[in-house]
């Protein structure tokens, strides 16, 4: 009876079929991707911030508006600014007016000298024939010459005033572009993604009030192992997975590889344009990118919790009309579930694993489906 019993212990541990689930092997598409994890950004952004310190008159946009180059954005307490311009305006004036009298007073000064000209040279012919005294000739050229005295004068006024209104209208184009600047104004195509400033807050120059993103080129800086670098280039398609829609896939591409690697994490930068974007997105939200780096290949396609890892190498188990035959196999590119098999399987085959996640199987072992 002892015997019998042992018998029957050796049996059921080595003869008894182990319950396994089993999965016909078919062939599928599968693509091989390199995956990178990164975040949206805009290639091009900038911060809109006054030129001048100002209190902020009118807000006119909002975070998600839409703008186009030069509309207006921010607008700045001008009243100040007006006044100037005004007090510059009437300083252009008053220069303008000095000129005209200063022309004035050369053209009379021009009018003296031409007669002081005739006086002298008719008092110097009859000079020449002792009809007059010396003292009249003297006093004739003494009148002369402060008559020339009098026209360089007029025309070192002018010039002067030449300067003066120069300097006026320097002062007023000055004030009018101070003006100008209380207006701001959207620099290219885009949409404000940030707002940092309300009506009513004094700001000064270099302070951020909005920021503004083109969203001509959004794409995803993704972080991809240095090892995969060789595989990529500019302009291979791939695909973006953001975690806010973890089940949907939007077209990209390539856009640029990093030259600089981590030395610590041993990654670099690949840059992915985003050619679709989800309904409602952020710049800075995380994604993951997948570039295709060969042409999709129908393979055999197998679930990863099938398969096995003995002595180093990779296999699964094939029911072998009952019994469970160990097969060593080669694995291609892979998805989260499944992996693609290049040699080792033929479609049509069908592979085993143990109901119990605990159980085991050895090579000839029987085996019964669930």
């Amino acid at each position: 009876m002892v015997i019998v019993g042992i018998a029957g212990a050796v049996y059921w541990f080595r003869f008894k079929p182990v319950a396994v689930l089993s999965h016909p092997v078919q062939r599928g598409t599968m693509v091989e991707e390199v995956m990178g994890t990164g975040t949206l950004e805009a290639r091009v952004s900038t911060t809109i911030s006054p030129k001048i310190s100002g209190r902020i008159e009118a807000l006119l946009v909002d975070q998600g508006d839409l703008v186009s180059a030069g509309d207006e954005l921010v607008r700045l307490d001008n009243r100040d600014l007006e006044q100037q311009v005004a007090i510059a305006v009437a300083n252009v004036e008053a220069a303008k007016a000095a000129i005209e009298r200063l022309k004035a007073d050369k053209e009379r000064a021009a009018v003296v000298l031409t007669q002081a000209e005739k006086n002298y040279q008719r008092i110097e012919q009859l000079a020449k024939r002792d009809a007059t005294s010396q003292g009249d000739l003297d006093q004739s050229a003494e009148a002369l010459g402060v008559a020339v005295a009098d026209v360089a004068r007029a025309e070192a006024g002018i010039n002067e005033g030449q300067k003066g209104l120069i300097s006026a209208q320097k002062s007023l184009q000055y004030q009018q572009a101070r003006l100008s600047d209380t207006v701001i104004v959207a620099p290219f195509d885009g949409m404000i993604v940030k707002r940092n400033r309300e009506p009513g807050d004094v700001v000064v120059p270099g302070s951020s009030i909005l920021t503004l993103i083109s969203t001509q080129e959004l794409w995803i800086r993704a972080w991809v192992d240095e090892t995969e670098m060789s595989k990529l280039d500019p302009g291979q398609a791939g695909r973006v997975v953001f975690r806010s829609e973890p089940a949907q896939s939007y077209p990209a591409e390539v856009a640029r590889l990093g030259r600089e690697a981590d030395r610590e994490t041993r990654e670099f930068i690949v840059d992915v344009r985003v050619l679709e974007l989800p309904r409602n997105w952020a710049v800075g939200q995380r994604a993951e990118a997948f570039l295709t780096v060969a042409e999709p290949q129908e393979v055999p396609l197998v679930p990863k919790s099938f398969l096995v890892r003995r002595d180093g190498r990779d296999g699964v188990f094939v029911n072998d009309n009952g019994t469970a035959t160990w097969r060593t196999v080669t694995l291609g590119s892979d998805t989260a579930d499944t992996i693609g098999i290049i040699e080792g399987l033929e479609s049509g085959e069908v592979i085993v694993r143990p109901v119990s996640p605990s159980g085991s199987l050895a090579d000839g072992r029987r085996v019964g489906v669930q």
